[in-house]
């Protein structure tokens, strides 16, 4: 399993907007999600910097990178564009972040107690 984390840029007074879309995800995106692997993914607000956090658990970097080529995710930005900084082909203007450190808890079956 792989873990993403990134930061995306919030349009200052977007945050209710935002968070009422996130609450009405339509389900077809949601089912391009789980369909390319994603087996969790948060976003969190800053609101001192208008920034948003997002952190995605995922099966491989090639299925997570086909999502943008899907219909409801090319649909999704279209709809989101407004909210927040964009690229030309309205995709969100993302800074991927660095893992400098992650603890896991070891599990039952490793034999370690």
């Amino acid at each position: 399993m792989l873990r993403k984390a990134f930061l995306m840029f919030l349009n200052p007074g977007a945050r209710d907007e935002y968070r009422r879309r996130h609450d009405q995800l339509w389900p077809d995106l949601e089912a391009v999600l789980i369909d390319h692997g994603v087996r969790s993914y948060s976003i969190y607000f800053d609101a001192e910097r208008d920034l948003l956090f997002g952190y995605v658990e995922l099966e491989s970097q090639a299925r997570w990178d086909a999502i943008a080529g899907t219909e409801p995710c090319r649909r999704w930005w279209t709809h989101m564009r407004d909210l927040m900084r964009t690229n030309p082909d309205h995709s969100p203007v993302s800074q991927e972040l660095e893992e400098v450190f992650h603890l896991r808890q070891p599990s039952a079956a490793s034999g370690k107690s």
